[in-house]
């Protein structure tokens, strides 16, 4: 049958016997923590992570999330605490759990971090910092000092918060990689760690990937999977019925709950799967700026797109329509053209003009059409980038539309700077090898006394290395207003527009779906008690 939240019993999870608590269940182990896998990729783990976490903190436990290893080109700096202000490196996924828990951020929520360089080779970032570059092979020596890090980090959350949620990679049933596994059965597993599988009913076939997740895995990480919740579903939820109890009656495992598909969440991807539906599920699309019309923003789809996150803040607003592409003639039209952060930036660049978009992004910048860079496309706009880190390609001719140079560096700078923009207080953050050196234009950040700190301005092209700017309300509405003069656009941003408030109200969403859409109570007996006991093992793992 279709389960519904239950109601938080006495004794459960942050009452009186809850973890944490007087005779809680709040040591090592399986008690007190929860993986949430997936069928596939994309199937909502990072989301409902985030949503168990915001139900927990609401009833008043204090939570964190971990993800053991994730692979993302999206990421963002945490502090590192103290005096220092350098930071730490973790996936922008685990921070929007963080703040669904109401705590701060922090490296060990994400100790490995795989950030993509190429289709072969990825950057390891290690408790924060860069450790190796690898190859899916080479990458696989490097396990056990991974794993010492994973686990002495999970240990370090489970010794100062009551619940431990955890969210895997992929599915856990991607047999070929089940030896060294560091984020799915293989955490679960040394723990003793219930594990709820979601899958994506928008995709299909979502019965038959519930059995053979199951059924794919050996005894002992069969013994772990404890439930299922469909995820994504749009209609009638009694269609689904008979399913429902067919999957509960061949594996044995319950169905938790069905989420039905919520439109306009919007919360830090942790690959670029999202993208193609973007504009649909803009909390801003469909209504008028203040002026009447509407702002078109065009944000070129890098191969190797990272933080494409930084124009999220743009889809908020009303009357701005954002789009991802890579047409030639969608970036001369647009009102806005974004060149967002890359992890290839030469490669990206060669691509980029492979697309005809150079000519393209010349034609807006002679037309005094506005463009704005972040990070590695900030980098593209200049003059030139000499590069023997990334690509090791030397140096390379840049777009030309800025008066900067970028230099690499090998060592990472990450940073959580803050100045004035346009009038506006500012905060972003920087994640970044290549240096920029700007030899003229206009500074597009100061600190209060005027001095210039970073940017570069010249007539209708900006550029920054600083992600996250766009996510500072005032400044957001002095540049658009100003893109709008610009681009004679009757269009005026909304005043009350917040972008912390709006990333609240889709966490709450979220937190409301797990109350009205999960057997609540069922999840309080995994998070406390561990897996359920003598669950029926399938076949053909059960024999392995």
């Amino acid at each position: 049958m279709i389960v519904s939240g239950g109601g938080v019993g006495v004794g459960g999870v942050g009452g009186p016997g809850g973890p944490g608590g007087p005779g809680g269940t709040g040591g090592s182990g399986g008690t007190g923590s929860l993986l949430v896998a997936g069928t596939t990729s994309d199937a909502g783990k990072s989301l409902l992570t985030a949503g168990i976490c915001r139900w927990l903190a609401r009833q008043g436990v204090r939570v964190a999330p971990f993800k053991a290893q994730n692979m993302s080109n999206n990421s963002m700096v945490v502090g590192t605490g103290g005096t220092s202000t350098s930071g730490a490196e973790i996936g922008r996924a685990q921070v929007m759990q963080a703040q669904a828990a109401g705590v701060e951020p922090e490296v060990a929520m994400n100790p490995v971090l795989l950030k993509p360089g190429s289709d072969r080779t990825s950057q390891v970032v290690l408790l924060g910092k860069v450790f190796a570059e690898a190859s899916a092979t080479s990458y696989q020596d490097l396990k056990p000092r991974l794993r010492e890090a994973v686990l002495a980090s999970y240990q370090d959350l489970k010794s100062r918060f009551d619940v431990v949620i955890c969210e895997g990679a992929g599915s856990p049933t991607e047999i070929n990689l089940r030896d060294g596994d560091l984020v799915n059965m293989g955490l679960a597993r040394p723990l003793g760690m219930p594990v709820v599988v979601v899958g994506d009913i928008d995709r299909g076939g979502v019965f038959a990937a519930f059995h053979g997740t199951v059924a794919l895995l050996d005894a002992e990480d069969q013994r772990l999977i404890s439930g299922f919740v469909i995820n994504k579903f749009r209609g009638d939820p009694s269609l689904l019925t008979p399913g429902l109890r067919q999957i509960e009656g061949f594996t044995g495992r319950p169905v938790l709950g069905v989420v039905p598909w919520l439109p306009g969440i919007r919360l830090d991807a942790e690959d670029a799967l999202p993208i193609e539906a973007y504009a649909a599920g803009a909390a801003g699309a469909g209504a008028a700026g203040a002026g009447g019309s509407r702002l078109r923003v065009a944000v070129v789809r890098f191969p190797r797109v990272s933080n494409f996150t930084d124009v999220d803040a743009l889809a908020i607003e009303p009357g701005v329509d954002v789009e991802f592409t890579a047409s030639a003639s969608a970036v001369e039209s647009a009102d806005l053209v974004v060149l967002p952060g890359t992890k290839s930036t030469v490669a990206d660049l060669a691509w980029l003009r492979e697309r005809g978009l150079e000519s393209a992004l010349a034609k807006r910048a002679a037309a005094g059409r506005p463009i704005l860079g972040i990070c590695g496309g900030y980098q593209m706009l200049g003059t030139e980038i000499e590069d023997d880190v990334e690509s090791r390609r030397g140096t390379v001719a840049g777009l030309g539309l800025l008066p900067v140079r970028t230099v690499f560096d090998p060592i990472k700078t990450l940073t959580r700077p803050t100045g004035l923009g346009l009038g506006e207080p500012v905060a972003g953050y920087e994640i970044h090898n290549g240096q920029v050196r700007v030899e003229g234009g206009e500074t597009l950040f100061t600190d209060t006394s005027g001095a210039a700190l970073e940017g570069c301005r010249h007539g209708t092209v900006w550029g920054t290395i600083w992600h996250g700017a766009l996510e500072s309300d005032g400044f957001r509405r002095a540049y658009l207003t100003e893109i709008a003069r610009v681009c004679g656009l009757r269009f005026a941003p909304d005043p009350n527009t917040s972008f912390a408030a709006e990333r609240e109200k889709q966490l709450d969403r979220l937190g409301d779906a797990v109350e009205e859409h999960l057997d609540t109570d069922r999840l309080w007996r995994l998070i406390e008690d561990g897996p359920t006991a003598e669950l029926p093992l399938l076949a053909p793992g059960a024999q392995m």
